[in-house]
């Protein structure tokens, strides 16, 4: 499932202006090596610059680095290591699957339900080892009302990346809307565990936790 707006699997031009913007006296890295010595710094442009570099240049390789600043003390370095990840688990290596991948969003934000998923099956038949090609699938499903599909593409996902916050939370979301609470709490759980900046999951949380505790209370 997609959490952030599908728009945002790559970094925003304007993202790149705040972070130059902010860096006057940061040189951005020009290179893995760099990008990578960078994330350490305690200077919080120099992380973001670093970050922009993994977002735009980097490889599925590189994810850990990114996943582990989704904890740093910053909060705008957090919300850049969550959109490098989205970037990074949303690039194929291959410039055909790329435009396909492009495609089936512009499909799924027409609500054009039946084309997404026809161009998402071509993705993960062409790449099964790609985890968002079955994750935009997982969404599309969802968004057509075919839960048991997109339990079941959330699952590949996992399979191919456990730490894929967006498929964990999206089966919170399924089981919410299937009524089973339990199951949901759990998912969305699993899913903070990853990534603790999930505001929306907090409230859908919360939200069950009160539902719960009003059945309970009528029980009594």
């Amino acid at each position: 499932m997609v959490f952030p707006s599908p728009r945002r699997s790559v970094l925003l031009p304007a993202l790149v202006l705040i972070v130059c913007a902010a860096a006057a006296f940061a040189e951005p890295p020009n290179s893995r090596q760099q990008a990578l010595a960078q994330l350490a710094s305690s200077e919080t442009t120099a992380r973001l610059e670093a970050i922009v570099w993994l977002a735009n240049y980097g490889g599925v390789v590189d994810t850990p680095r990114l996943d582990a600043l989704l904890r740093d003390d910053n909060a705008l370095v957090r919300d850049y290591a969550e959109r490098g990840l989205w970037a990074l688990w949303s690039r194929t290596g291959d410039a055909a699957l790329d435009r396909l991948m492009a495609r089936g969003v512009e499909e799924m934000d027409a609500e054009n339900y039946r084309a997404a998923i026809a161009t998402f099956s071509e993705i993960v038949r062409r790449k099964p080892d790609f985890a968002e090609g079955w994750n935009k699938r997982a969404t599309v499903y969802y968004l057509a009302g075919e839960y048991a599909s997109s339990i079941a593409d959330c699952g590949e996902v996992l399979k191919r990346n456990a730490r894929h916050f967006g498929a964990l939370s999206g089966l919170g979301l399924i089981y919410t809307q299937l009524e089973r609470y339990d199951e949901a709490l759990a998912w969305y759980r699993k899913a903070l565990e990853v990534n603790p900046n999930m505001l929306g999951v907090e409230f859908n949380i919360k939200s069950i936790e009160r539902r719960l505790e009003e059945k309970r209370g009528k029980r009594t």
